[in-house]
């Protein structure tokens, strides 16, 4: 019997050659070297920030943010030729004069990357020293510990740079709205170029070029004013939440104890469902005897009552806790504060006693104004009643 060749396809030749032949180039061992050491390092494991998205170094895990590299990259202008006409003379000055607006947008888009990366790292470093302030806070300090001072300092300094900041991008916004007008006065022009007698074809074939690299040059313009905008009132929002904040942690300072986010800031949260009228609450007096009594019946007005017959009441974390619960309930509530005196003894005692309620009065409402409760949304009075014995300021809800 005859024996048929055994046909290999060409294309399978190719690739085992392609095979043998990427072997011998990468280094592996032939069949016939059996001395064969790999190098030192070849199979050592890659450390874990090499492939995870969460590495120390933000750029390699995330790429560089759009922001640090040319936001709005200019296209220049196509070259066109002088065809000596009076329309071909006006449509060189006008590609010069886009030149120069285009160079002037591109500033402008540099100064905002810049100065947005400038907020970055100080609005870090802001938040690096109020959590550091919050956490000594936490675990418990002394009353104005010197070292949270200096720390808030710091923050508030750092708050005040990105205030700087938001000044030198409504700056900068100014001048791109001025760019803006260039740009349409120069679109203007082109269009009403058009209308010059003495044009040839090729005029009006760059006229038209101008036109869409005005048009592409407008859009950037656009949108570069856009983020602008968006820029400005979002740090603005955000300086005065945080500045809110501020004056709230350094009533926490003083106090030496951590009582949370500004009231004003919390004012602004979304109603429960299902929420009734408010009622009051019963806190917990502080530690050491603190004067503080809270109504107990579902009946009784006041949402917390603060008797000072003491030179030092600390009521402030159980005002706070009241007022966020409060707020929580009905984020609008408007609040009366009444100073009540004592209805007893000869006129000069309640004189006395009555300056003295209204004195505690105002000291409370320092405290509402520093936890973030806008001094608007609190109503002062005075009264005078025989059935309290000492000085007390009544919180009620309205």
């Amino acid at each position: 019997m005859t024996q048929r060749p055994i046909r290999i396809p060409l294309a399978a030749l190719l690739f085992a050659g392609a095979i043998l032949t990427g072997c011998t180039q990468t280094g592996w061992p032939q069949a016939q070297d059996s001395s064969f050491t790999p190098p030192a390092g070849a199979y050592a494991p890659q450390p874990a920030s090499a492939t995870l998205p969460w590495s120390s170094d933000p750029a390699q895990a995330w790429g560089t943010p759009a922001y640090a590299q040319q936001a709005f990259p200019m296209v220049p202008p196509i070259p066109g030729v002088n065809t000596g006409t009076e329309v071909g003379m006006k449509a060189e000055q006008i590609r010069t004069d886009l030149r120069n607006l285009q160079a002037n947008v591109q500033a402008n888009s540099d100064r905002f990357r810049d100065l947005r990366q400038q907020t970055e790292i100080q609005s870090q470093a802001y938040h690096g020293l109020v959590a550091a302030v919050s956490a000594r806070l936490q675990v418990g300090t002394t009353p104005g510990n010197p070292i949270l001072v200096q720390q808030w300092n710091e923050a508030q300094a750092q708050l005040d740079r990105v205030n700087e900041n938001i000044g030198q991008l409504n700056n900068v916004a100014t001048m791109v709205a001025a760019n803006s007008s260039v740009a349409n006065y120069m679109l203007e022009s082109v269009k009403a170029t058009y209308s010059v007698s003495g044009a040839i074809d090729e005029d009006h074939r760059q006229l038209r070029i101008l036109e869409d690299d005005i048009n592409r040059t407008t859009v950037m313009i656009e949108r570069l004013l856009r983020e602008l905008s968006e820029d400005v009132s979002r740090q603005t929002a955000y300086i005065a939440s945080e500045r809110s904040n501020l004056t709230t942690l350094s009533l926490a300072i003083k106090n030496g104890e951590l009582y949370g986010m500004s009231l004003g800031n919390r004012s602004f949260t979304s109603q429960p469902s299902g929420g009734g009228a408010l009622r009051p609450f019963e806190v917990t007096p502080p530690m050491g005897g603190a004067a503080l009594t809270l109504p107990i019946d579902p009946q009784a007005a006041p949402l917390i009552v603060i008797r000072f017959d003491k030179p030092v009441v600390n009521y402030e974390r159980q005002l706070y806790g009241v007022l966020s619960r409060a707020l929580e309930r009905k984020p609008d509530a408007m609040f009366n504060l009444v100073a009540v005196s004592p209805a007893r003894g000869n006129p000069a005692f309640q004189a006395l006693s009555s300056s003295n309620a209204r004195k505690y009065a105002e000291q409370v409402l320092r405290s509402l104004t520093d936890m973030g409760l806008r001094t608007d949304r609190v109503a002062l009075s005075m009264r005078s009643s025989g059935d309290v014995d000492v000085n007390e300021v009544q919180l009620f809800v309205r």
